[in-house]
């Protein structure tokens, strides 16, 4: 479960998930460039629920995730123990790479398979990025938000299929983890067909592999 950009929201969706076992863990939200970032962190560390932080990078400027501030932030997560989710689009990903190769030792993993434009039909761009940010091994990478970025009314498996197969090789089966992007995916179509759309893209994998991408690899990514 992701929560929106107010801090007070930790405290709200943490409590949701120790009343309900369902929810096995919250992205919160922390003012990375906050001066006492560090003491948040360590008051947010008494919330076992909480497991990580995400920014919607994808609504700032390009170069938002290089800058010294941002990095500098993001570096305190690692020390305290939490992760950071990705919220980019294309034409972000170079500032993504230069902070994950900044970080070496926190654990990234990047949203909706960073927001290809699948409805415009571009890839190239987009490709070679994510074949850059799958050499990088403290990246994990969502496969979620993909039929939000198609044609919302006309959208078929074999339109998108390039992409998730471009994901595929730059990330293999131990860091791909399924996201449902629910209930933003409903403009696009029903959560069924989310799953359907992710189920076939996996069918030919092995049992293990689709273990780990349905949740094993979020159970470890997050320490659920």
């Amino acid at each position: 479960m992701q929560v929106n950009q107010d801090r007070e929201e930790n405290y709200r969706f943490t409590e949701a998930a120790r009343h309900d076992p369902f929810i096995k863990g919250v992205v919160g939200w922390v003012d990375l460039v906050a001066e006492d970032l560090a003491e948040q962190l360590q008051e947010l560390k008494n919330l076992p629920q909480l497991k990580g932080f995400r920014h919607i990078a994808q609504a700032e400027p390009p170069d938002y995730l290089a800058r010294k501030e941002i990095i500098k932030g993001i570096k305190e997560l690692g020390k305290q123990g939490f992760t950071y989710d990705i919220l980019v689009k294309p034409d972000q990903l170079e500032a993504a790479i230069e902070l994950v190769k900044a970080c070496p030792d926190q654990p990234f993993v990047l949203d909706h398979i960073a927001k290809p434009y699948i409805k415009a039909g571009k890839i190239e761009g987009w490709q070679k990025h994510m074949q850059e940010m799958g050499k990088l091994h403290n990246l994990s990478c969502k496969v979620s938000g993909i039929i939000t970025e198609a044609d919302w009314k006309h959208w078929t498996a074999e339109q998108i299929a390039p992409y998730l197969e471009i994901t595929w090789e730059a990330f293999g089966a131990k860091r791909l983890l399924f996201g449902s992007d629910w209930p933003v995916c409903l403009v696009a179509g029903s959560y069924k067909q989310v799953v359907e759309l992710a189920g076939g893209f996996v069918q030919a994998l092995s049992s293990d592999e689709q273990a780990d991408f349905w949740g094993g690899n979020a159970v470890r990514f997050y320490r659920l």
